[in-house]
């Protein structure tokens, strides 16, 4: 949901709304950089566990899908900048991560609650470690939905 407030310093020239693209933008930010942030958390964890026989190999696989979403979060930081977007403040609490934006002289928020934003992560992590949709049906169903940790 995203909820634009006009600004009252600002001309009625200027267009109101976010378009579905500019939210999408925002929405994709979001998730990379969680998603970024859980990769590099994951990586240091497997290097420093010592439960691993080859912890290199797991280390270099979760540095690769690090690498891609550094790269991503590059590319969409561009477009924020190019549509005029910028994302002045992250929250997130029991319900959900919260993003105060302002585009082209206006303020707006949008919400997106944790089941469906720990949904969007795992299947963009799965994409980004190369894994496919069908892996995931090997894992019990418990496993499926187990919480992330999201503090940023």
């Amino acid at each position: 949901m995203a909820i634009t407030k006009r600004h009252p310093l600002n001309t009625p020239t200027i267009p109101e709304n976010i378009t579905k693209d500019e939210l999408s933008l925002v929405r994709s930010y979001l998730l990379l950089t969680f998603i970024h942030k859980v990769f590099e958390r994951d990586c240091r964890a497997i290097g420093k566990s010592g439960l691993f026989k080859t912890p290199q190999l797991y280390m270099e696989l979760v540095s690769s899908a690090t690498k891609k979403t550094s790269l991503m979060l590059q590319e969409v930081t561009r477009e924020l900048t190019l549509s005029q977007l910028k994302i002045s403040t992250v929250r997130q609490d029991q319900r959900g991560v919260t993003a105060e934006y302002n585009c082209r002289g206006y303020v707006g928020e949008i919400h997106i609650l944790w089941p469906g934003f720990r949904n969007e992560m795992m299947q963009r992590m799965r994409a980004y470690l190369g894994l496919g949709a069908e892996l995931a049906s090997v894992l019990p169903r418990e496993e499926q939905v187990e919480q992330l940790a999201m503090t940023i």
